[in-house]
């Protein structure tokens, strides 16, 4: 017997299809961190989501933060950080927290939760077949006592020089699903930290993904309203950055966003990892759940 419960399920399923054929066969990165990582429903959730997008004929590619995790095994070993300008330094025996954690711990507990739930996940980090160089990022930031510009040194901080997708792309090519840990070799054999955000940004655009989705503990972009902005331009985001619609955090967010477009990214979704199967919902669904950012 047909319940009205079944029939809604079927209805959403068939509204389904037309947007599992969009994705179909074709790659979509999602970066995830932020306070989703730390809720285990959300976390399986999460991995149930991935799982799906891999078995509809989407290729998805998982790259992942971990701060608040780094923090507390630095608190843990009694590792005191130095911050400058709001930015932590990473040292050298910082920057082998930062590898132990992110590739291994956290790398490997994501693998896991995908795999419980159907799917077959592998773990890899910048370094495996030199997939992401790094290069030292160097800050200038201005003296608030002399109010004079300085090069700030953050240590083993580093951004994307280089992309090299072939062990992704061999990977992809066996229906497994890579869960990458932003931790790269430098361009001076160093070992470097690099922004999530950043890094999955030039992975997105290595892969010429059709989405990437910044899984954040935000909505998405908002009007000066606290509104929820769906869709925008590159040409209306830096608008809304010059009038300061968009401001504090979310700007470097967007930046980000911007700079994997013009890497080859057909589009670039900002959207709050805390609700539910928001990657479906914004995959999957005529309404999505976050701010899409186009060309």
């Amino acid at each position: 017997m047909t319940t009205p419960e079944h029939s809604s399920r079927a209805h959403v399923i068939a509204q389904a299809l037309p947007y599992m054929q969009r994705y179909d066969d074709r790659t979509v990165v999602v970066k995830y961190g932020g306070h989703a990582m730390g809720d285990a429903d959300l976390a399986q959730a999460f991995a149930r989501d991935i799982t799906l997008l891999r078995q509809s004929g989407v290729h998805p590619v998982v790259v992942h933060g971990g701060g608040p995790q780094i923090g507390k095994m630095l608190t843990r070993l009694g590792i005191v950080s130095e911050f400058k300008g709001g930015l932590r330094v990473t040292d050298k025996a910082t920057v082998e927290i930062v590898e132990m954690v992110l590739a291994g711990s956290i790398n490997k507990e994501i693998v896991q939760a995908i795999n419980a739930e159907g799917g077959r996940a592998v773990g890899l980090c910048g370094k495996d077949g030199n997939m992401v160089t790094a290069e030292k990022v160097r800050r200038t930031m201005v003296d608030p006592d002399s109010n004079i510009e300085k090069v700030v040194d953050l240590g083993f901080v580093g951004e994307p020089a280089d992309v090299n997708p072939t062990v992704l792309k061999l990977v992809l090519k066996e229906d497994l699903i890579p869960v990458v840990a932003p931790v790269a070799p430098g361009t001076d054999g160093q070992t470097y930290n690099v922004n999530a955000d950043t890094f999955a940004g030039a992975i997105a655009g290595s892969l010429n993904a059709k989405r990437l989705l910044f899984l954040t503990d935000v909505p998405g972009v908002l009007d000066k309203e606290g509104n929820l902005i769906k869709q925008l331009t590159v040409a209306k985001a830096r608008e809304l950055i010059a009038d300061g619609t968009i401001s504090g955090g979310m700007i470097p967010k967007v930046e980000t966003c911007i700079e994997a477009l013009d890497q080859g990214v057909e589009g670039v979704v900002i959207l709050d990892g805390k609700v539910p199967h928001a990657v479906l919902l914004e995959l999957f669904t005529d309404r999505g759940a976050g701010t899409l950012i186009r060309p």
